[in-house]
């Protein structure tokens, strides 16, 4: 399958602890629409939202759409933290919406493989795929023999692309925009001079270690771990996990840990947002976040990870794509559905999401020509060099790395502890 779609993720915003996977996977997702009988009237479609980051712009175009065909669309947005439980529970009761929101491939799956996701393949074979860059549609793609199980096939259309990396508060950390730091030694010395602090969640960790892991690892090395024919104690890997430690040895690192939780990553966004932590790490949607959060805050800019001192290649952000939509096959008005997504991908409703959401778009014409604010130039930047990846981090992996990030910096493991652990994770779904 495409890429990060796993850990990275994240797209997008919080991700729930892994043991719901396992109740997600345990669960009877499978069944019959809330209805098999042919719907009469009025057709109305209903839109589950996982971002509260592009709701407005979603609406508003949700309604231009209804004036436009007739055809209402109602979206619900529960918010991130609740998103995946609610969509879980809609399908144990077997009353999915008809359109919601794609999220990482290794929560996704299960409802993949249940039957509650359109293969849009043949559509985008006949003329769709236009609307998107190449590099999304193979990052959506779930290839033959995929680590998750899942059938080959396309179950998800993005309008936006997603790269990582930090947002900075010039007034708090002394960093520019024209000048940033060009390694990480320098990122953390400038935090640490000016007595700045740095924050990342645990949902986050998979994603920040892959990127760093990218300084001395290809995209075929990371692959090879990921798919289990490589090992996680090559020195890309501990390179990677050493910089958590170097963070928490300088003193930068916020209140000397690394949150976990539910809203983890909301919590460090926030504290971002409202002015009180100088760096975060985050993914391009965090801009949307913003936007939502504190409008009136745009003192603030983005860059890729600085390269690592003695890197051998330079640093490339996962590549995810990023807001998007699921189709349900067996709800009351599937043609319909798949007629409003297609509409919603289309260059010109792409437009609307980006200038009002703030967010990259995936049409490669839009990506190319649009005029991006400071806040989002950074995670532009890393379009270009992302990595593509045909594999994900399974969850075992995940909930992995999240642990021993967190212990690491906490003093409670090594880095080669670390690394052992993650390889007998990656042992057991391989």
């Amino acid at each position: 399958m495409g890429t990060n779609l796993s850990a990275r993720g994240a797209r997008r915003r919080t991700i729930i602890a892994a043991g719901a996977l396992a109740i997600v996977g345990a669960v009877a997702l499978t069944g019959c629409s809330s209805s098999d009988e042919s719907a009469t009237g009025d057709v109305g479609l209903t839109f589950m939202n996982q971002s509260r980051g592009q709701e407005a712009a979603l609406t508003q175009l949700a309604q231009q759409y209804t004036k436009k065909t007739g055809v209402k669309v109602t979206v619900e947005t529960p918010g991130p933290v609740d998103y995946l439980p609610k969509l879980q529970a809609k399908a144990q009761s077997r009353s999915m919406p008809d359109i919601y929101s794609s999220f990482d491939a290794s929560q996704m799956a299960p409802f993949y493989k249940a039957g509650w996701a359109m293969d849009l393949s043949a559509e985008l074979n006949a003329g769709w795929s236009k609307n998107f860059s190449p590099a999304v549609l193979k990052m959506s793609t779930f290839q033959e023999g995929n680590n998750l199980g899942v059938k080959p096939g396309i179950y998800s259309v993005h309008w936006e692309t997603q790269t990582y990396g930090f947002l900075i508060n010039p007034a708090l950390t002394g960093m520019s925009a024209k000048k940033p730091p060009a390694t990480t030694a320098e990122f953390i010395d400038a935090l640490a001079a000016r007595g700045a602090k740095f924050s990342i969640a645990a949902s986050q960790t998979p994603s920040i270690i892959q990127s760093l892991a990218s300084n001395w690892l290809t995209d075929a090395d990371i692959e090879a771990t990921l798919n289990g024919k490589s090992s996680w104690k090559q020195d890309g890997w501990r390179n990677a996990f050493q910089f958590l430690v170097d963070l928490k040895k300088a003193g930068v690192l916020a209140n000397d840990s690394i949150p976990g939780g539910q809203d983890d990553h909301p919590n460090v966004e926030s504290s971002f947002f409202t002015k009180s932590m100088g760096a975060i790490y985050d993914a391009a949607p965090g801009v949307s976040v913003g936007l939502r959060t504190n409008p009136e805050f745009e003192e603030y800019f983005s860059i890729g990870l600085p390269k690592a001192p003695g890197s051998v290649h330079d640093p490339r952000s996962p590549g995810i794509p990023g807001k998007g939509a699921v189709i349900n096959p067996r709800g009351d008005h599937p043609k319909e559905a798949l007629a409003f997504v297609k509409w919603l991908t289309e260059p010109e409703q792409q437009a609307v999401f980006a200038k009002t959401a703030r967010i990259l778009p995936s049409n490669p014409e839009l990506l190319a020509s649009a005029d991006i604010p400071t806040q989002l130039a950074g995670f532009a930047a890393g379009v270009k060099n992302m990595q593509i990846m045909s594999t994900t981090f399974t969850p075992d992996v995940i909930t992995a790395i999240r642990a021993e990030s967190q212990r690491l910096v906490l003093g409670e493991t090594t880095v080669d502890e670390a690394l052992t652990t993650i390889q007998a994770a990656q042992d057991r779904t391989s």
